[in-house]
This record gives C-alpha cells, structure tokens and sequence, in this order.
C-alpha cells in the first residue's frame, strides 16, 4: 500500500494519538477506558495546544528579532467561541485528529460538543475584538490582545414563560486548557488614597500616588493561530487577586470573613462581565475593572519593551495600542502617569509618546454610549488619573480657545469635564483627544461621528478622522460554521478565499448555470433542515425547511428593533385568520440575543415575541405556514448553527443608530439575503451587491432628522396604517396575549406617545417590502440567484481587509507580502485580475 505523503511540519494522526494518550494519562490522570467525555476533550485540548505553543515560541523569537512594531489591542470584550475546531482547523490537523481518534474509537465531534462557550464578551464588539485576533495572526501581524478573564461571564439565558431569566454562566466550572497562567508576569494594581508632591534631586516638582488599597492581575495567555501560516499570537487575560489574601491575625481573633475580606474584594474585580451600573457599586465596579485591565496591559507592554533593552522614550515607536471604544480609555492618562512618575519624564514628552501610541475606534452613535463617570466616584477610585486629566483638558481647551476664539459653547461641549447638572468625566472626549487616530466602523457611522457626536473633534482636527469598516473571519464564520458550502465553494473556484475573501467574485461565473444553482439551493436547505432538527430536540417546535427562514439574532435593543419585526409577524398572522386560504409563502421567523439584567423594555421585547410564537405555533388556521422560535442563550455556538441556515438576514436597526454590525456580514457570506434600512454596514453591503439583490426600505437620517425639526406624532402613523391598528390594538385588548391587557402597556405607550426609535413610521413600509421578500423567494431561480450574488460580493467585509486597513494607515505595521492575502488594502473587484 503507498504510503500518504506528508508534509514538512505536518501535525500526524500518530503524533495526535500519542499526546492524547499522553495527556490523558500524565495531565488528567485518566486511563482511556476509564475516562469521562470531559476528561478526554481536555487531554485533547492539551494535545492541540502543545503544537500551538511550538509555533507561538517560534513567532515571539521571530519578531523579537525582527524589530518590529507591536499591536496591543485593547477590549473590555472577546467572544472567541469554542478554540478546538477553530484551532484544529488553523492548524489544518481536522482529519489528523479525526483518525487519531477514530483508532482509539472516540469520536472528535463527541469530544467537540464538550467545550463550553468562553463567557468572554456580550455581542458584537467582542465578536469584532475575536475576529480582528484571528485576522491579525492570519496576517502575520505581531500583536498581543488584552482584557478581563471574567469567571462568570455575563449570564446564561433562560426563558420562562416568556420571560428572560438570567443564570450564572460557569464556563470556567472544568477549567479552561486553552490558557497558561504566566504567574511571574503579574502587576499590581492601585485604587483610592491620596496624591503627594516631592521635589526630586534635580529641583524639579514631582507627583506620587500613594493608593489605599492595591489589587495584582495575574495574566493568562491563550494562543491566537494564524490560519496555516505557523504564526501564533497572544490573548492575554487578566484576573485579579488579593496582594494578601489571607489575614492570620484576624483570623486568630476569630473574624473569618474578615481575614478574607480583601481577597474577596479583590477578586470581585474579575467576576462578571458588564455588572449592573443602575447602582453607586456597580458603576464603581465598572470603572474599576476598566482600569484593573487597562493598568495591567499597560504596565505589562513597558515590561516587555523594556526587556528589550529599549529606551521608554521610544515606547511610541515600538508599540501601537488600540482602544476598543471607550471603556479602555483610561489609558491614556494610565500612561501618562507611568511616564510621569514612574519614568520620570517632562509633561510635553510623555503627552508626545501617549498622544503617539494610541488609536481610538468609536463603536456607538448613542450619546448614553458614551462613557461618563461622576467626578466624586473617579475622584475617589482614581485620584492621580483626574489630576492628570484636568491637566490635559486644560491644555488642550486653551489651544480651542485660540482656534475658536469667543466659543464657549463649543469649548464647554469639547471639555473632558461635563458641567451639565452632576459634573463628569467624559471618556470619549478623553480618547479623542488622547488618540493620534480616531476611526468609525462603517461609512454612514464615520460620516455621522463628524457631522454630530463628534462633530466638533472633527472641525478642530479633521486629519485625526477616518473610517474602518468592520468586518469578520470568513474562517470562522463560512469554514467552520458552514462546510458544505464551503466545499462547494472550493470545488468551484478554488481554495485562495480562505484568505482573500475577494476571490468569491469568482462564484458570479456560476449565476446563470442552472446546474450549479440547482447543487446550491440542495446545500442550503440540507443546512436548514439541520436547524430545524435542533429547534425541535431543543424547543419542541417542527420547522418546515422550504420555508423562509427569516432570522434575526443580536443584542436585544429597541434600536434594533425586534419589536418591528414581531408587530409585523403579527400582521401575517391576522392576514392569515382573516383568510385561511390565502396564496402566502411559509415562514419562520427565528430570533436570539440578550437583553442587559436592568433593561425592562428589552426583557419585554424578548416576551413580545415569545407571546407571538406561542399564538401563532399552536393555531391551526396558520396551518403550519408561520412559526416563530426564539432561541436562548445565544452565543457564537449557535451563531455557527444559524447563520449558514438564513435565507433572510433581518437588519432593520433605526437609521443613524447602529455603527456598523457584523451579523449582516456573517448572514451576507453564507447567502442570506438581506433586509435592511440605510444604517451602519448595510449601506456598504447594498452598495456590493447591488440594489436588485437587497431588500431596502424605512426612513433615512435625513428622514429622521427632517420629521424630529417637524415634530414627530407617531400616533397619526397608528392612525393612517390599517394593518398598524390592528395588531397595537390587538395587544391592547389582550387579544394575543391571552386577555392579558396590560403586559404590553409599557410598550405600547412608549410606541404611541414617543416612539424614540420610529418603528410606526417604518411599519407600512416594512410590511411591504417583506412581501416583496416572499415574492422574491418563490421565484426559486431568481432567489438563488441573489443568494449566489451576496456570497460573491461579500469580499469587503473579510477582517482581513480591515486589519490591513488599520495596519496601513492608523498602526503603521507592515503586513507581511508571504502571508497569501492580497498586498492592495482596498482593491476594485470588477477590475482585480484573479487566477482561475
């Protein structure tokens, strides 16, 4: 029998087998036979991870010795998702594994299901913070991503009666094999205390922090793999812990809370993710956990730059840090008091080098977004920070004064300091100024950051803007989540778009074949009729797969606006009692997302449509030809589950409110068709598409801004729509809700006297585009068609392309020409010359 050929450095099914019986035997303590699906899918882990710290050595030794810039990417967010298949993938040791395993008769997609998810992150800015990690490694880009190692992760969703119940998320109960603790790296971390001066030996005036308590972050490291590129990067993670955990002379007095106290407190800092600011404590917790990071990392980078023999004043040249929003913002004045008092450097220098280092991407338009802390509470978490930002403010306000002379209004808007009503420290206005970059994340976000959140940032320092369209891991998000497209995909045109997304293009040579149309539908609906099983062993509901599966998942917003989408449910539901035997395309509606513990308008949102799935699934005039499922807990496991299934990607955020938004994208790769308003990314992806091939409809801002100078009476929207009517008055009287007359009165008051967020004034015109999507859909060649077309043209929203737009023009890192991913950042795919 001819043996396989194997490639240099190739990761052997013999190699597999022998760590993980290795693993199981010296890491777990396990025979085979004996072992738990737990215990083997953490000797395997380990077995994976051995080949990746092979490689992560080799990369730090490699851009060591290269000299290179360094990116410090820092996000109070990261939702990598399960590593295993991610990692084997990269590794490009899957079927390795797989044969490993199956000789040992254990089965790797078992073994798969028993990674919990990381509760790392929330939504989409942690998603984006994984994506930009992989892409980054992909690229060959040396960079090291920063923030919490949160224990409990945000929460774990359930629904009860319609209701969102929160749950503790103990994705950390077995461990995690992925990270490494790396103990002699650790930091400690002040809070509180008192600032003093000190004249040093040379006569100048000097400031110490004396803080009254201190906390140390310990770090922990997961490897980052490039895709089959033998490049591996960091993503380091911090916990807090005591700098004493244990008091014995409390503990001998007999207080044994107390002799624990502070490790308690302590490690607080590290427990949860984004805990409820409705409170004094939980905003102080909040501004303590973005500080513990934000200190850590940064005290963190110096240590490395230094054991490199570099002068700190060339700290600026050595590495780029980026914020990821404003919760890391408080690093810029974190920086600036290492240079000051611990480095000893002039103000001017140290501004120079912090002013130099920082990148500021701005991800919400929402001005209750933008991070403002009481002056009392910073005051008191963080007194050497304020002193240096009250110096920075008034340095800067004095050069607008010169720029804007007889202003105030604009010098009082620009201040670091908000005087309206409790007086604040205004975060954004921080990283702006701190920044030598700041970027939206979509064309209309950019644009709309200069015209008004930002606009007078802007007007002051227009060479300081820019934009950076967002984008995802085509690796993740088709490779992984959808192989049986995928595979079509490579049989078709190749395997370059792994890691040039641009070369989709080369599916529009297949639109008119009607063969390859045909073997494209049959991949989407066996897709489809995979979620459907799960909805059904999951929740119980029978989903039709040649219905339209029309899905929308996502944080859970009014501004996102699932509300429109269950109001209009609503009305296909009385189109259909109306007239049972109405000609009407199937649908299922499927929905998922979070909705933050303390926003009540959300949870009821989430019971809106939870209500409208148990009307409309147990009906027998629907006759099946409706069904609504929302999905709990949703996380990126499901996301790689519903994704590859969406014939109708729902992106009906109010104009002018979303940033950018990944989901579309995800959606756009994997053939959904998108129905959107002129928000955030969606005006990118219509602009690739084309407008044939997306469903557009709603107000526009100028719409919107032109309605709000009139005066906006969403009533007499109610009272124009007929279908409008029915359904708000259907919920009024209870009609869907089981006589329950006042479940829905918040809602529906809010919608009819205020309506912030202009879902009645977009609901005829959404109503009517939807039926353009069922018209569409049962034209079965004119929809595949379009979903051919959306995949195609998805190239722009690679991660890819927007980490080498960062690197050229923000981070000033040079992208390696041998990592296979095109040299030109933006090219012009109608003209970009490709190789059948």
């Amino acid at each position: 029998m001819a043996q396989r050929a194997v490639k240099k450095n190739a990761i052997t099914s013999d190699g597999i087998r022998s760590g993980f019986l290795s693993h199981l035997t010296h890491t777990i303590g396990r025979p085979l036979e004996f072992s738990s699906m737990v215990e083997r899918y953490h000797a395997l882990s380990h077995t994976v991870r051995d080949q990746l710290m092979e490689q992560w050595i080799q990369a730090v030794e490699s851009y060591k010795n290269k000299n290179v810039r360094v990116v410090g990417y820092l996000s109070a967010e990261y939702l990598p998702g399960p590593h295993l298949m991610n990692d084997l993938q990269a590794l490009d040791a899957t079927e390795s594994c797989r044969e490993a395993l199956v000789s040992l008769q254990v089965d790797l997609d078992d073994l798969a299901r028993e990674e919990p998810e990381p509760g790392l992150g929330n939504g989409g800015l942690g998603r984006l913070a994984a994506c930009f990690m992989d892409s980054l490694a992909t690229l060959g880009v040396p960079a090291i991503g920063y923030g919490l190692r949160y224990e409990f992760g945000i929460f774990r969703q359930e629904i009860r009666d319609g209701w969102q119940v929160e749950r503790t998320d103990k994705w950390l109960q077995f461990g995690n094999p992925w990270e490494l603790p790396i103990m002699d790296a650790s930091f400690e971390v002040g809070f509180g205390g008192r600032t003093e001066t000190y004249t040093d030996d040379s006569g100048l005036v000097r400031w110490r922090w004396i803080p009254g308590r201190k906390v140390r972050g310990v770090p922990h490291d997961t490897p980052v793999p490039g895709y089959r590129n033998g490049f591996v990067n960091r993503l380091r993670l911090w916990s807090a812990e005591a700098v004493d955990s244990f008091d014995l002379s409390d503990f001998n007095a007999g207080d044994y809370m107390g002799a624990v106290r502070q490790k308690v407190e302590s490690e607080t800092i590290s427990k949860i993710l984004y805990p409820s600011d409705d409170n004094d404590a939980g905003k102080r917790l909040r501004l303590a956990q973005q500080y513990f990071f934000t200190s850590c990392s940064l005290q963190d980078m110096v240590r490395l730059h230094k054991l490199q023999g570099k002068p700190i004043t060339e700290f600026h040249q050595k590495w780029s840090i980026q914020l990821n929003d404003t919760h890391p913002s408080i690093g810029i004045p974190e920086l600036m008091r290492i240079l000051l008092d611990e480095e000893l450097l002039g103000w001017e220098e140290a501004w120079e080098i912090t002013q130099a280092t920082f990148g500021y991407t701005n991800h919400t338009l929402l001005p209750e977004a933008l991070e403002r802390w009481s002056l009392p509470l910073f005051a008191a978490l963080l007194p050497r920070h304020l002193e240096i930002i009250y110096e920075i403010n008034e340095r800067f306000l004095d050069r607008m004064r010169n720029r804007f002379p007889g202003d105030a209004d604009r010098i009082r808007r620009m201040s670091m300091i908000g005087e309206e009503g409790e007086r604040t420290v205004r975060m954004a206005n921080l990283a702006v100024v701190g920044s030598k970059a700041v970027n939206g994340v979509a064309e209309l976000h950019s644009d709309l950051l200069k015209q008004s959140t930002l606009r007078d940032f802007y007007e002051a320092l227009p060479d300081r803007f820019s934009n950076k369209t967002n984008g995802v891991t085509q690796r993740r998000w088709m490779m992984l989540a959808n192989p049986p497209l995928s595979s079509l995909i490579n049989e078709a045109i190749g395997t370059k778009w792994h890691t040039d997304l641009w070369e989709l293009r080369e599916l529009e040579r297949f639109v008119s074949d009607s063969a390859f149309l045909e073997r494209w539908r049959r991949t989407q609906e066996a897709t489809k009729a995979k979620l459907s099983q799960y909805i059904e062993e999951t929740q119980g509901i029978k989903t039709d797969p040649q219905s339209i599966f029309d899905i929308q998942v996502k944080r859970i917003h009014e501004y996102k606006r699932q509300h429109l989408n269950a109001l209009h449910i609503l009305s296909l539901y009385c189109q259909l009692k109306g007239n049972p035997n109405v000609t009407f395309t199937p649908r299922t509606f499927i929905f998922g997302g979070k909705a933050a513990p303390s926003y009540v308008m959300a949870k009821l949102i989430i019971k809106l449509i939870c209500t409208v799935g148990d009307l409309v699934n147990n009906d027998p005039d629907v006759k099946g030809r409706l069904k609504v499922v929302f999905l709990p807990d949703y996380n990126v496991s499901l996301g790689q589950r519903i994704y590859p299934a969406a014939d109708v990607s729902e992106q009906i955020s109010t104009a002018g409110k979303e940033a950018s938004g990944t989901g579309c994208m995800k959606f756009q790769m994997n053939g959904a068709v998108t129905i959107g308003t002129l928000d955030g990314a969606n005006v990118e992806i219509r602009k690739e598409v084309g407008q044939d091939n997306f469903f557009l409809f709603g107000l526009t801002t100028q719409d919107i801004d032109q309605i709000t100078q009139k005066g906006y009476r969403p009533q007499e929207f109610y009272e124009r729509s007929s279908k409008l009517r029915e359904v708000i008055d259907g919920l009024s009287e209870g009609r869907f809700s089981r006589g329950d007359r006042e479940v829905f009165r918040p809602m529906l008051d809010q919608l009819l006297n205020v309506d912030p967020y202009f879902l009645l004034a977009d609901f005829d015109s959404y109503t009517s585009t939807q039926a353009q999507v069922g018209a569409a859909y049962a034209d079965a060649k004119r929809w595949n068609r379009m979903s051919i077309l959306n995949s195609a043209r998805s190239g722009k929203f690679s991660s890819d392309r927007t980490i080498r737009e960062y690197c050229s023009d923000i981070w000033k890192v040079p992208v390696p020409s041998s990592s296979g991913a095109p040299k030109n950042t933006t090219p012009n795919p109608q003209t970009k010359r490709r190789s059948k």
